[in-house]
Parts: C-alpha cells; structure tokens; sequence
C-alpha cells in the first residue's frame, strides 16, 4: 500500500460486469481533474487467444481438464505484483494491451487475439486503475491484494454472472453456448481457488442479485436488467461509513447487516458514485500531503 502511489483495483471474473464499475471510476476521475493510470486484466495473461487454444489442446491431451484464464498458469501473476509494489513505490511501471477485437487489433496492425508491445505508464499520475480478473489475487507466493489501496469486488449471484458471459460471448465474440459453457466447466476448480476467495479480501463489495427466475441460467433468453435485480454494497470495514447519508440518497434503499446496505438496481451507478467518490477524494487528500512531505 502507498500514501504518494495509491492503487485502486476492481476485481471480479468475466462477464461480471466490471465494466459498469469502470465507468462510475473514469466519471469520478473525469469530475474529480484525477488522472489515473489506467491498466487492464486482460494484459497480463499469459498467453495470446492462440496460444491460449494451444495450451489448452496440451493440457487435455495429459488429461488435464482445468487451464483457464482463471488460475496461475495462464496468467503473469509475478508481473502484476510487480506492478502493484513498484507502482507504489515510484509512480512508475510497465502496461500492455490485449486486443479483443478487429476494430481495436486494427489501430495497432496486428490480429485479433494478441498483444501490443510492453510500455511505460504515462508519466505523473495521481494514481493507478486496474480493472481485471486478480486486483486481489493470493497464490502460495504472489500476494497482490496487499498492495492496493482501495479493492472493489464486482460478485453477481453466480447464475446471473453465468447469464452474462453466456450473451456476451455468443452475442459479441461468435461463441456457441455449447463453447461458452464447456468454459465454465473447464474454469470451475480455478474459479473456486483464485476468483472466489477475492472477495474476502476486497474494501468493498457490489452484488448484483436478480429477483427474477436465472435458475437455468444456459436457456435464459435475456439478461435481467437492472431494474429486475437489488445490489449488495457490502464493506468489510464500516467504521465512518455514513450509512444515515446513503439511505437517504438512495431511495427504497435498506440496511440488511450493520455492514451491509442493499440498494434497487437501477440505482447501481448512482450508489456506486456516492460509496466510490469519497473513499478516492481520501485517497487523494492522503497523497497529496505524502507529497508535501
């Protein structure tokens, strides 16, 4: 952790929605003139979508039937801790890109599926934002929750994260559901033993929960919108949490535990901005005095 070099990370697995609570972070950075370094999961994968498919093909033909992007062994977890503790300590640090699509690989005149090349972060930054699959991950030898900051979990009830990665991928990415949900199987042990235990280690918790029917979450036509669902804000340390100023702000809003404040999902954005903004303006303050010194 760093007074001078904040670190912020969300956490959360694919199709979780992660890209929802980026937003509400780039609104505050954007109103609050903070610029942050911005550094995205998907970078420090191991490998590139072929030799993903590759690796995958070696480790079944053994007879091995769980490499995903989930675990350590397709992923640079090393790398991102390094990232993590040097970033605090000197405001600096190497990122890259993976290039999900044609539109993106096309600005960089390489395929699909691949990486730009390592490069510097841009100078003088206020603080870094990582947005991934392992803002807290903890192996036996990398611990890379202990250098953040501010780590923010992104845990939908798991039949909808499922619902999500499902019309993403079929939707978005040309997948059959049939694909889809063998990748669920296969990422399964690592789900439970990296993604998972995260979310004991985060400052705060977004749950999304549907109160529509998800139980068979592989024939569910439509994603339930936010209006169907209720949000979990749930922080692992209330103390100074202003919990009378949120349930104001917040209508049809409820205390479910003395940490726990559950919000309408259409008001998942607006919850997100009054929980987010004061934590990173603190952020702020303390970095700006760690300057002074």
């Amino acid at each position: 952790m760093s007074a001078k070099h904040p670190v912020i990370a969300i956490a959360g697995s694919s199709g979780a929605g992660t890209s929802t609570v980026k937003r509400s972070f780039e609104h505050i950075f954007r109103r609050e003139s903070i610029t942050a370094a911005i550094v995205e999961g998907d970078s420090f994968h191991k490998y590139d979508r072929d030799g993903m498919k590759k690796a995958i093909q070696d480790s079944e033909s053994t007879g091995v039937h769980t490499l995903s992007h989930f675990g350590p062994e397709a992923n640079l977890f090393e790398e991102l801790e390094a990232l993590f503790r040097g970033y605090g300590e000197t405001g600096t640090g190497k990122r890259r890109y993976y290039l999900h699509s044609e539109e993106g690989a096309a600005r960089w005149q390489q395929k699909p599926g691949t990486f730009t090349p390592w490069e510097d972060l841009p100078e003088k930054t206020d603080c870094l934002f990582y947005e991934g699959l392992h803002g807290g991950v903890k192996t036996e030898t990398v611990d890379v929750a202990r250098y953040t900051d501010l780590l923010v979990g992104v845990v939908p009830a798991v039949n909808l994260e499922w619902i999500q990665k499902i019309h993403r991928d079929t939707s978005t990415r040309g997948y059959s559901v049939e694909a889809v949900t063998q990748t669920i199987l296969r990422r399964m042990h690592d789900y439970v033993h990296f993604i998972t235990p995260q979310f004991s280690r985060t400052h705060i918790n977004f749950q999304r929960v549907p109160v529509v029917d998800t139980s068979n979450p592989f024939i569910a036509r439509d994603i339930p919108t936010l209006d169907e669902s209720l949000v979990v804000i749930r922080y692992r340390d209330p103390r100074g949490v202003d919990f009378p100023y949120l349930l104001t702000m917040i209508h049809d809003s409820f205390m479910s535990r003395p940490n726990s404040i559950v919000v309408p999902g259409g008001k998942m954005e607006l919850s997100m901005q009054l929980v987010l903004t004061p934590l990173i303006l603190q952020l702020m303050e303390t970095r700006e005095r760690a300057s002074r010194r």
